[in-house]
């Protein structure tokens, strides 16, 4: 199993809706400072479930929506999805867990 993609729209930096595809195997995330490679891992967290703010470097959970910028409006939510891919649902099956896809999204959707 492995990251296939993340999309953001209104989470933290990523005014636009930003899709990031992933390949199975080894993948890097670089770019110069404040750039938003973080921005990315607190996404995951985030779409994944976390609950602390303080964790996804905020001090309120209203923190992870775009805030605006001298040019742009803030925007009034935040939406992340994460797709998993290459699921060996064969393993699952043997482990009780009858999962007819070999991909699955999740999706958390955030409002103030």
């Amino acid at each position: 199993m492995y990251l296939k993609n993340l999309t953001a729209l209104g989470f933290k930096s990523f005014a636009d809706k930003t899709s990031l595809d992933f390949q199975p195997g080894m993948t890097a995330i670089v770019g110069p400072n404040g750039c938003g490679k973080s921005n990315v891992s607190d996404a995951v967290r985030w779409v994944l479930g976390e609950q602390s703010a303080k964790a996804l470097r905020g001090s309120g959970m209203a923190d992870v929506i775009f805030n605006g910028t001298d040019n742009r409006k803030a925007l009034g939510m935040a939406g992340v999805s994460l797709t998993l891919g290459g699921i060996d649902t064969d393993q699952l099956k043997a482990a009780g867990v009858d999962l007819p896809y070999n991909e699955v999204t999740v999706t958390r959707p955030g409002f103030p």
